[in-house]
């Protein structure tokens, strides 16, 4: 599988005119200025080279959301159906997700490509790219913020890239879960400081290292967005893909 659609940005000339003019025109600063954008420690996010946002998800305009406040293109895992159309609707999906949202597509029916997620993630990251994670595994659909899953531990270790915790706050007010439209409801998006992995990797043995570092980002991401916090695992509907 091949980064097609990475968080990067694009080496042809064509493309990197419609990614500026999706990102600077057309889509940008409208959906900024519709849900009110405000940012908070962005000075956390390193302006170019590899990294690791790690963010609460509580809505599907959460991956719109974080590169407007990052401000750099950030790859994402996605259902590779939303790159896969034919006609205008793929078109529409490849430029929407792909070229405007960075996606880097997986098929979830295929558990060989599924697992390749953390492989896909890192071959990203080794090229300079911003990847996004939800350590949460899916959207929150009670509010809570739910016990994260290690795959963020094991990408950080394995490709040695900082883990900026990152809170969205309002997203889900403006746009719930299964909701078509947008709303303007103000949004916030707040970075924390990178998790000092090298020392939780001083203070814990192997085994408990993912757990130490996952832990870590999570507490950061409940400081800064308020929620309540739950000691459960978020479920999942249908199967995904293990990154989360």
């Amino acid at each position: 599988m091949t980064l097609a659609y990475a968080g990067r940005v694009s080496s042809n000339p064509a493309m990197r005119v419609l990614e500026w003019l999706l990102r600077r025109v057309v889509v940008g600063p409208p959906l900024r200025a519709w849900v009110r954008l405000r940012v908070e420690g962005a000075e956390h996010v390193p302006a170019t080279g590899p990294v690791i946002i790690a963010s609460n998800h509580l809505s599907f305009i959460d991956s719109m959301v974080i590169p407007l406040a990052a401000g750099r293109k950030v790859g994402f895992l996605g259902k590779a159906e939303y790159v896969t159309g034919t006609g205008i609707k793929g078109w529409l999906g490849r430029l929407w997700f792909g070229e405007f949202g960075g996606m880097i597509p997986v098929d979830r029916s295929d558990a060989r490509a599924a697992a390749r997620s953390l492989e896909l993630a890192e071959e990203h990251l080794a090229t300079g790219g911003a990847f996004g994670i939800y350590p949460e595994g899916t959207r929150s659909r009670d509010g809570l913020l739910h016990k994260g899953r290690t795959g963020v531990g094991r990408l950080a270790l394995a490709s040695g890239a900082p883990v900026v915790p990152c809170a969205l706050i309002g997203t889900d007010r403006a746009q719930p879960v299964d909701a078509r439209g947008i709303r303007p409801h103000r949004v916030t998006v707040r970075f924390a400081p990178p998790v000092d992995v090298a020392a939780l990797e001083a203070q814990h043995v192997k085994g408990k290292l993912l757990r130490a570092i996952t832990d870590e980002v999570m507490d950061a991401i409940a400081e800064r967005s308020g929620q309540t916090r739950s000691a459960d695992f978020a479920a999942r509907p249908g199967a995904s893909a293990p990154l989360g």
